[in-house]
């Protein structure tokens, strides 16, 4: 059973890849942003955690998560959102780790692959046997990240400036796909899954 691990940033392509690799039968896939939003329900330590280090006003009437609210305290705010992956970190690695473990139980599946845009940056790559990086150019990402946040080019841009640039996870990952406007990313992966 090979671990691949997917990452790149935002508007790289990652969903796209994943929901293409959740039509086979042989690959089961973590998605570690589903995780985050599973472990920011009222009850879980993990939220509890954040409303000690972020403070009572992150949390919503109804106990949820102001999603909103945290990210405005994150961006370019270097020390906040190290304190946030830190805090992310140590609960999404071990949780992904128990859902790996348990995948395994099962023997369903060839193939687990974990979706991670901070897969270097929590150590989740040291659990995989391949990683597959997706680059694109920048103002493609801008423009996949506007239509899917339904925000303006503005907004998009500064989220993109905070993060790695390409050549990050291109000198870190195994294998990397070029997701521009005319990759066939089915074919891509296919390829890639050929030589595991």
């Amino acid at each position: 059973m090979n671990i691949i691990g997917i990452t790149g940033s935002s508007g790289a392509g990652k969903t796209t890849l994943s929901k293409i690799l959740s039509e086979r039968n042989d690959v089961k896939i973590i998605d570690a942003d589903k995780v985050v939003r599973e472990m920011s329900v009222p009850g879980c330590e993990y939220l509890e955690k954040i409303k000690e280090t972020f403070g009572q006003e992150v949390i919503l009437e109804d106990g949820n998560l102001n999603r909103k609210l945290l990210a405005d305290k994150i961006y370019n705010n270097n020390e906040a959102l190290e304190k946030l992956n830190k805090l992310t970190f140590k609960y999404v690695l071990e949780e992904i780790l128990n859902q790996i473990k348990k995948i395994k139980e099962l023997k369903e599946t060839e193939i687990i692959i974990i979706d991670a845009p901070l897969l270097f940056e929590s150590g989740l790559e040291k659990y995989c046997n391949y990683v597959i990086a997706l680059i694109a150019d920048k103002e493609l990402k801008i423009e996949r990240i506007c239509q899917r946040d339904n925000i303006d080019e503005k907004v998009a841009k500064s989220r993109l400036n905070i993060q790695h640039e390409d050549s990050y996870y291109t000198e870190k990952a195994d294998f990397v796909i070029n997701n521009s406007r005319n990759c066939n990313l089915k074919l891509e992966i296919e390829k890639l899954l050929k030589k595991f």
